[in-house]
């Protein structure tokens, strides 16, 4: 098919000294790369439905979420400043990556609005946890890369984060009741400096080079197991050091379900590193 396009979009070009046509080899036409991309916009996006996802590791266990909701605001100019994807090189002997970029939002207008229930049912206890609400999240930069694990099945990933959110709140009483919410207010999350001062860059959690990330299935003794990682820093494709990143949150409260509020005060983590990741989760 690749073969045959180029062959059309060559006898429609004029020329004056027109030349026969020639096939190409698969070698050549593999070399072609495209050099731009997808560029897209989500402007005054929003989504709600009643889906629900449930995962039961074992029967009788299992736990849900559902009722997602999703909006986003945005600047006054379209496509002014867009989500982009890119299939480009990976470094010598990887595979090619899927880069998915996320707007640079320098003035933060972009902002997204999320809610959604959760609950579990399990030993027989069917339990209604409520509602997670987060509002004005903000990404400014980061996003995600997708390519093939070096030496193993599934997805290598990498993720980098510039992120701030206006408040992450837990409603037992649903998304609408603030009484006994326990809320997390101004929440930082990005690179740091060697003194612990966010620099304004992503922090990149995981790089499908220099500190891979996956996804796949294992099997052992017990049977299989979905196996979320993330690998030891990589001198050949990287520094040999993990990235260090920062989380701020700027005030914890919990909403006492007479109408008062408890304010527990601020917390801080100055720098962090994720030197090695390896979760399993039992079947």
């Amino acid at each position: 098919m690749r073969r045959a396009c180029l062959l059309l979009a060559l006898s429609v070009v004029p020329s004056a000294h027109a030349a026969p046509l020639r096939p190409l080899s698969d070698a050549v036409l593999s070399s072609v790369r495209g050099g731009d991309g997808v560029s897209f916009d989500l402007s005054g996006f929003s989504m709600n439905g009643d889906v629900r996802i449930t995962y039961t590791p074992q029967p009788g266990r299992s736990a849900w979420i559902g009722n997602l909701s999703a909006a986003r605001s945005d600047n006054a100019v379209p496509f002014s400043d867009p989500y982009r994807l890119d299939i480009g090189n990976g470094p010598a002997g990887l595979a090619d990556i899927v880069s998915f970029a996320f707007p640079a939002n320098v003035s933060g207008e972009q902002r997204w609005q999320f809610a959604y229930d959760w609950g579990v049912d399990a030993d027989g206890i069917v339990r209604d946890g409520g509602s997670v609400v987060l509002t004005d999240v903000v990404h400014r930069g980061g996003g995600l890369q997708f390519s093939t694990p070096r030496l193993e099945d599934g997805v290598a990933f990498g993720l980098a984060l510039n992120m701030h959110v206006g408040e992450m709140a837990w409603r037992p009483n649903g998304r609408a009741a603030m009484g006994g919410q326990l809320a997390l207010q101004g929440i930082r999350l990005g690179a740091v400096d060697a003194d612990g001062n966010f620099t304004g860059a992503p922090w990149a959690i995981a790089d499908v080079a220099a500190q891979p990330a996956v996804v796949n299935a294992v099997a052992d003794a017990a049977g299989a197991h979905l196996h979320v990682g993330i690998g030891w820093p990589d001198r050949q494709y990287g520094s040999g050091s993990a990235a260090t990143g920062g989380l701020q949150i700027d005030r914890v409260t919990f909403t006492n379900p007479g109408g008062t509020t408890t304010d527990l005060g601020s917390s801080r983590i100055g720098a962090i590193q994720i030197q090695y990741l390896d979760v399993k989760f039992r079947p």
